[in-house]
C-alpha cells in the first residue's frame, strides 16, 4: 500500500497526468467547436468532448510516466484519441463520419508515426492499404452495415495499428465485428422487449475505434511497440 501511495504521489506521474489532462480539455473543446462547424458534423453539449479527451490524454500521460508507452508514441496516441472522441460522437449521434474529419486523419497518422522511423512508416502505409482493402468489399456487399466513412476511417486506424504490431489490424478488425454484433444483438433484444421497431442499422465506426484502443492497449501492455 505504501509503495502504491508513493507511486501515485510521485511528481513526474502527477505532472504527466495533470498536464495532458488539462490540455485535453482544450483539445476537446476544439473538437466540439469543429464538429459544430462542419457541414456534416454534429452538435455536442459541453463538456462531453472536453472530459472524454482529457481522460484519454491523461491516461496516455500516465502510460508514459509508468514506462508503458515509449516517448515517441505519446503524440501518436493523443492524436488517435482525439480522433476517437470526435469520430465516435459524430457517428453515434448522426451515424455518419464526415470526410473533413476522417480524410485528413490518414496523412496526420503518417506524420505522427514518422518519428518512429522509416520502418514504422512503411508498416503504417502498408497496414492502411491492407485495412482499407479488407473493408472495401464489405462496404460494396452491405453498404448499410459498413458505410463509406468506415472504409475511409480504416486507413488511419490501420496505419497506427500496423505501426505498433503487424497482427494488430487483424485483431482490431475481429474485435470491431464482435463489438458491433454485440451492440446489434442488444438493440434487437431491447426493441423486442419494449415492442418497438428495430433500428435500421448500427454505427460500426465506434466499434472500429473502440477495437483500435483495446488492441493498442493490449500491444503496449505486452511491450510490443518499438
Amino acid at each position: 500500500m505504501e509503495q502504491l501511495s508513493a507511486l501515485l504521489t510521485r511528481p513526474p506521474l502527477v505532472a504527466a497526468v495533470l498536464t495532458p489532462g488539462a490540455a485535453g480539455v482544450l483539445a476537446g473543446a476544439a473538437a466540439r467547436l469543429l464538429l459544430a462547424r462542419l457541414r456534416r458534423g454534429a452538435r455536442v453539449r459541453a463538456p462531453v468532448c472536453e472530459l472524454a479527451v482529457a481522460v484519454g490524454w491523461a491516461a496516455c500521460g500516465a502510460g508514459w510516466a509508468l514506462g508503458l508507452v515509449p516517448p515517441p508514441w505519446v503524440a501518436v496516441l493523443v492524436g488517435l484519441w482525439w480522433l476517437v472522441v470526435a469520430a465516435s460522437v459524430t457517428d453515434l449521434v448522426h451515424r455518419r463520419l464526415p470526410d473533413a474529419l476522417v480524410l485528413p486523419a490518414f496523412p496526420a497518422a503518417l506524420l505522427l508515426v514518422a518519428p518512429l522511423g522509416g520502418e514504422a512508416v512503411l508498416r503504417a502505409a502498408t497496414g492502411a492499404l491492407l485495412t482499407v482493402a479488407a473493408h472495401a468489399p464489405w462496404h460494396l456487399l452491405a453498404p448499410r452495415a459498413l458505410g463509406a466513412g468506415d472504409v475511409k476511417l480504416a486507413a488511419p486506424l490501420g496505419a497506427v495499428l500496423a505501426a505498433a504490431a503487424w497482427p494488430a489490424p487483424l485483431l482490431a478488425a475481429g474485435l470491431a465485428a464482435v463489438f458491433t454484433g454485440g451492440a446489434a444483438a442488444t438493440v434487437v433484444v431491447a426493441a423486442r422487449l419494449r415492442r418497438r421497431p428495430r433500428p435500421a442499422a448500427i454505427a460500426h465506426g465506434p466499434s472500429m475505434l473502440a477495437a483500435t484502443v483495446v488492441t493498442l492497449a493490449t500491444v503496449f501492455a505486452a511491450g510490443a511497440p518499438p
